[in-house]
């Protein structure tokens, strides 16, 4: 951003002066212009960063000259001057697109904490177009990478939550990259300067999790010889990203909702209570909503935690985007285990294709890293790839073979995945495709197997093989 530019308008001089002679110690650049035709020639003449605009003036009032300024291409961020006590008009102001109001008399702190406000807002908005043209130069965002429509939408709901204070969902399979969509988030945040703690919820065990989150007091119990700060701590004015919450046991997540109700807690063995301001992120491979009706998950910590949602996709099902991550990966593991190899050839990359990928993105990488290692060439071959990607993904009970690399629950989802959808499959074959026929013959409500036709991406119109 060049040099900040503030346009204070006001019919009043001595007002106009009083506001200038505070934002100039700021060495902010400052115009002034006495009524609102005045500023629209000046905002036409040099757009500046920010207007400071007084509601009451003649001829053209502040509201209305609120509305010409955002009828413009690029409108500069408006915030309005009102007397005290006209709240109402400000408010107003605001419904037509205004940024924040400040009533007369304001304190020099009060005028100055909005400038900043504001500037931070620009200066988010300005490294996130940044980061855009970057997504767009590289087919990916940092170290998400992808160009399917899926992982798009992954990344514009990143671009748009980024800047926000929110509390953020993120649900994939493992291996899908959610701690990447965590990373991305907080770096694109008014926070990223501070720190992002990385809490496993799976790794700690269930007698240590409280402790790990919260911190403990010495001698809070047995080998506690010292006092520790927890991960709320340490993610003080920062974000905390909570992988696997899923996993927390119903106790610990009745502690987790008191923070994130009031950024309040007690180390574990303290009377101290201690206020935090965090942001918390989350992801899960479960499905919430399942293990609350199964009572292992709390209702109101779920809607606590996922104000935005995220679904990132399993790599099977963005197949296009495996081209792109490949490549990405050759040229990583060849520069850091100082190998030649350039490229990969269209057989392995058929290869490479026609596999499910239950591990998904974090074995793709895993494979490329050993098939580069193990490569005698400069071109990654069919050979180089283990042999049991070379044949094509199966229907049925071929598809069904299992990778004993993944946890026994991946596994078993993707088994009974794969029934579920070579059986719906037959059955919407058998009738045409028409599913109210198919639902009875299945003993389903329709509305249910249309629910799954659209979890399992079924083409009606495709035959089952």
């Amino acid at each position: 951003m060049s040099k900040p530019s503030i346009l204070i308008v006001d019919d009043e001089k001595a007002a106009r002066y009083g506001m200038r002679k505070i934002l100039q110690k700021d060495n902010f650049v400052i115009t002034e212009a006495k009524d609102g035709a005045e500023a629209l020639q000046s905002i036409k003449a040099s757009p500046p960063h920010l207007v400071f605009l007084d509601i009451n003036m003649p001829l053209l009032d502040g509201l209305k000259t609120l509305e010409i300024i955002n009828a413009m291409k690029n409108p500069p961020p408006v915030i309005i001057v009102t007397a005290h006590g006209s709240e109402k008009i400000a408010v107003e102001a605001m419904k037509k697109g205004a940024y924040d109001y400040i009533a007369k008399p304001y304190e020099i702190d009060e005028l100055r904490i909005i400038v900043k406000k504001v500037f931070e807002r620009l200066a988010l908005q300005e490294e996130n177009a940044r980061l855009r043209q970057e997504i767009g130069r590289l087919g990916g965002m940092g170290e998400l990478i992808g160009h399917s429509d899926a992982m798009k939408d992954v990344f514009d709901k990143i671009d748009k939550v980024g800047s926000t204070d929110v509390t953020v969902l993120i649900q994939g399979e493992s291996g899908s990259g959610k701690e990447l969509v965590a990373r991305e988030i907080h770096k694109r945040s008014k926070r990223r300067n501070e720190p992002l703690i990385i809490m496993n919820c799976v790794a700690v065990p269930e007698t240590l999790i409280e402790s790990d989150l919260f911190g403990h007091e010495k001698g809070a119990f047995t080998g506690a010889t010292e006092k520790r700060l927890g991960k709320f701590e340490l993610a003080d004015k920062g974000t905390i990203f909570l992988d696997e919450i899923g996993d927390m046991s119903l106790s610990t997540q009745a502690k987790l909702l008191r923070v994130l109700q009031e950024q309040k807690f007690e180390r574990l063995g303290g009377t101290e209570t201690l206020a935090v301001d965090v942001r918390v992120i989350s992801a899960t491979h479960r499905d919430l909503e399942e293990e609350i009706e199964k009572g292992r998950f709390r209702e109101d910590l779920f809607y606590r935690i996922k104000v935005v949602n995220i679904k990132l996709p399993p790599l099977r099902s963005r197949k296009s985007d495996v081209p792109l991550l490949a490549n990405r990966f050759v040229h990583y593991f060849s520069e850091k285990h100082q190998k030649g190899v350039l490229s990969i050839s269209n057989e392995a990359m058929k290869s490479l294709m026609s596999y499910h990928w239950p591990g998904n993105v974090r074995q793709l990488k895993n494979v490329i890293e050993s098939a580069v290692v193990l490569s005698d060439g400069d071109i990654l071959d069919a050979k180089d790839i283990p042999e049991d990607l070379g044949a094509p993904e199966k229907s049925g009970a071929a598809a069904n073979t299992i990778d004993y690399n993944i946890s026994f629950r991946d596994a078993k989802k993707l088994v009974v995945e794969n029934f579920e959808r070579d059986f719906i499959k037959k059955k919407l074959e058998e009738y045409s495709g028409n599913v109210s026929r198919a639902a009875d013959a299945l003993d389903m409500h329709r509305q249910n197997l249309q629910q799954k036709i659209r979890e399992l991406k079924i083409n009606k119109q495709e035959p089952a093989e």
